[in-house]
C-alpha cells in the first residue's frame, strides 16, 4: 500500500467544515439532518450541554446559515426549534464525506 501524497490528503481535507469540529456542533447537525426540527431541550439531552453552551454552539450554527432557529410560545413559556438549512444540508453531507475520506485512509 503507498503512502497518500500530501495533494491526497489536501483534498481529503477540502470538504472539512471548521466550525463542525466542536463534538455539539457535530452532534447537533447529525440530529437535524434526519429530523424536520428538533426542540432546543431535546438537542440539549442529545449534547448533555448546558443551556448556555448549547446556545452559543446554535448561534454560531445559525450564523453561518446551516441551521434555522425559531422561537415560539407553548403553554406559556417561549420554546426555541432548530432545522438544518439547504446550505447547512450541503456543507455537513461535505463534511462527512470529507471525514468518511480521512478515516478510510487510516491505517487500521
Amino acid at each position: 500500500m503507498s503512502m497518500a501524497t500530501e495533494a491526497e490528503t489536501t483534498a481529503d481535507l477540502d470538504g472539512l467544515e471548521p466550525l463542525l469540529q466542536a463534538p455539539a456542533r457535530l452532534q447537533v447537525m447529525a440530529v437535524l439532518s434526519h429530523v424536520q426540527d428538533a426542540e432546543f431541550a431535546r438537542l440539549r439531552e442529545i449534547t448533555k450541554c448546558s443551556d448556555s453552551v448549547l446556545s452559543k454552539h446554535l448561534s454560531a450554527l445559525a450564523d453561518a446559515d446551516l441551521i434555522a432557529l425559531r422561537k415560539a410560545p407553548v403553554d406559556g413559556r417561549q420554546r426555541t426549534w432548530a432545522r438544518i438549512t439547504a446550505t447547512g444540508r450541503m456543507r455537513f453531507g461535505k463534511h462527512v464525506a470529507a471525514l468518511k475520506q480521512i478515516l478510510a485512509g487510516a491505517a487500521v
